[in-house]
């Protein structure tokens, strides 16, 4: 490999230099790179000499651009089987976020400093800190991608990503903000009138919600024979996802049992009776199949918290009344009341579990996860007067 300077006259009898970087790949074929400046060309031939020792070299022109290696990378998870939902993220992230940025730049060229600009760029146009996150990760897994297909050499979203996990990890958590009672999580006063307001149409399913936490999906996916009327218990072993179709849990955390008080199981039983428990699934429409997740919310869920008066104002005026809205409106603010009623003290009303049943019942994947979203919430044994008499019983 050598560097060498060399000079020409262009047509219009203009003077021009430039330092060449003469070597062969790792495939035998020589290849020629020009440079401004003979630091940039030493610099090339540095780190180009070790690649091609170790075979990891691609030259430029054997290069493709970020936008061909995504094409690949949609092409690599279809193939793959991964779930609808997976793909139209991929698709998203790659046509809206990294196409219009970064699209034509040739994988040779994407750098620690490519990236980070990429990243500015995006804050700069408006997407959150969250969104920017997601769509790096989503970068460096087309970087992985292409180095798997011999089209990268490097994945600098990994060489970023390794120094930087705890302290995205805090910017998220400041972003997002605890999840408060009364404002994400439903107060236990909320949930007990939304329970007398419940119609037999609906009662079974939200019934289930509030006392399982399990997710939508885990509900629509629900089996008569996932429930064990004897032992008290549902099984998850399958849900079934935003376009119907029928899967393991999100993770291997997610199946798992979970303990059920008498008022789930009478209400399943009641609705077994008045279905006819024809259907294999638990909380099907009349012909079978699963319900959907924005009908339950649409139906079900808001129209019970208007009725039990769990109720915002919209700052709306009609026939001379404030208008009113459902409080929650999402079916996960149920969930996020079984961690917290699962959280809370015995004497609070709850039950008063530990961090890692915890993490069990709701089927997080870590532990982390658990205390990283409801970590707030657990009882601290801190109070002024037990300090103080601990402080005594030391020193006594």
């Amino acid at each position: 490999m050598s560097v060498r300077k060399r000079s020409w006259t262009t047509a219009k009898g203009e003077a021009k230099t430039a330092w060449v970087v003469d070597y062969v790949d790792g495939a035998g074929k020589r290849r020629l790179k020009s440079f401004k400046l003979k630091k940039a060309a030493d610099a090339f031939a540095a780190t180009a000499t070790v690649e091609v020792r170790e075979g990891i070299h691609v030259a430029d022109s054997a290069s493709v651009t970020v936008e061909t290696a995504g094409e690949l990378w949609i092409t690599s998870g279809l193939n793959a089987g991964l779930e609808q939902s997976t793909m139209k993220q991929r698709r998203s992230h790659l046509d809206i976020h990294i196409k219009p940025l970064i699209g034509s730049t040739l994988l040779s060229k994407i750098t620690v400093p490519t990236v980070r600009d990429f990243e500015d760029r995006m804050r700069r146009d408006g997407r959150s800190a969250i969104m920017t996150r997601k769509v790096l990760t989503s970068l460096g897994s087309i970087l992985s991608d292409a180095s798997e297909r011999g089209l990268a050499t490097r994945n600098p979203v990994r060489d970023i990503r390794s120094g930087r996990k705890g302290r995205d990890r805090r910017a998220e958590r400041r972003q997002k903000g605890r999840i408060e009672v009364g404002v994400d999580i439903p107060t236990r006063e909320e949930i007990k009138a939304l329970v007398g307001a419940l119609d037999d149409a609906w009662r079974p399913l939200l019934i289930t919600a509030i006392f399982s936490g399990m997710r939508s999906s885990e509900l629509r996916g629900l089996r008569w024979q996932d429930v064990d009327f004897k032992r008290n218990l549902i099984s998850v072993n399958q849900r079934i996802d935003a376009y119907g179709v029928v899967g393991a849990p999100k993770s291997e955390a997610g199946t798992r049992k979970i303990p059920v008080p008498p008022l789930v199981l009478n209400a399943l039983k009641e609705h077994r009776l008045r279905s006819g428990g024809n259907s294999l699934l638990v909380f099907g429409n009349d012909d079978g199949a699963s319900r959907t997740h924005a009908s339950i919310v649409r139906s079900g869920l808001i129209p019970a918290m208007i009725r039990a008066g769990v109720v915002v104002a919209t700052g709306e005026v009609r026939k001379g009344e404030p208008a009113m809205a459902a409080k929650y409106t999402g079916l996960h603010s149920l969930r996020h009341f079984y961690a917290s009623w699962c959280i809370n003290r015995r004497e609070d009303g709850g039950l008063g579990l530990p961090a890692k049943m915890v993490q069990e019942r709701l089927g997080h994947a870590s532990i982390v996860m658990t205390m990283d979203v409801y970590g707030h919430l657990f009882p601290r044994d801190d109070a002024e007067d037990e300090l103080a008499a601990a402080a005594t019983a030391l020193l006594s």
